[in-house]
């Protein structure tokens, strides 16, 4: 049986760097194979089975951290600041600002401060994904008719 230790990627005391976690993720995914009845074993080695939802979240966190990607977790329906948001678009919080206020990402005030639902920003991260990749094949596609590659 593995013992795995989820790790988010930033150094800390006690932690290896990203390259050391990549690979730790690369033999806990091959140990665990195609399991299908996970339990996770504890110190005092008590044993609690790993629900099917759970493995898929832990085996997607995995294939993440093995590329040596950053994982966060984060529940739809929760609240973000607009630091977190921006953060997590990897865009700084004015450009944040400006989307928000051009209305590309609903959102709701509180007070002066504006809040956001996590499944509103990866919604929008997921269409500014497949709009940048769309463009890229269209460009692709004319350097290729143009005989540029």
């Amino acid at each position: 049986m593995a013992t795995v230790a989820l790790y988010d990627g930033r150094p800390r005391r006690g932690h290896g760097d990203i390259g050391k976690t990549a690979t730790d993720a690369q033999r806990t995914m091959a140990a665990l194979g195609d399991a299908k009845d996970v339990r996770l074993v504890f110190a005092e080695h008590t044993e609690v089975p790993l629900p099917a939802a759970v493995f898929e979240v832990l085996v997607a966190a995995l294939k993440q951290f093995a590329k040596g990607k950053q994982v966060s977790v984060v529940a739809d329906e929760s609240e973000m600041t607009t630091q977190q948001a921006a953060d997590l678009l990897q865009v700084s919080r004015p450009y944040l600002i400006g989307l928000l206020e051009a209305g590309k990402i609903p959102y709701r005030k509180v007070g002066t401060k504006r809040r956001l639902l996590a499944s509103h920003v990866l919604a929008y991260k997921a269409k500014e994904r497949d709009r940048r990749r769309k463009l890229l094949d269209e460009l692709s596609a004319e350097s290729q008719r143009l005989g540029l590659c």
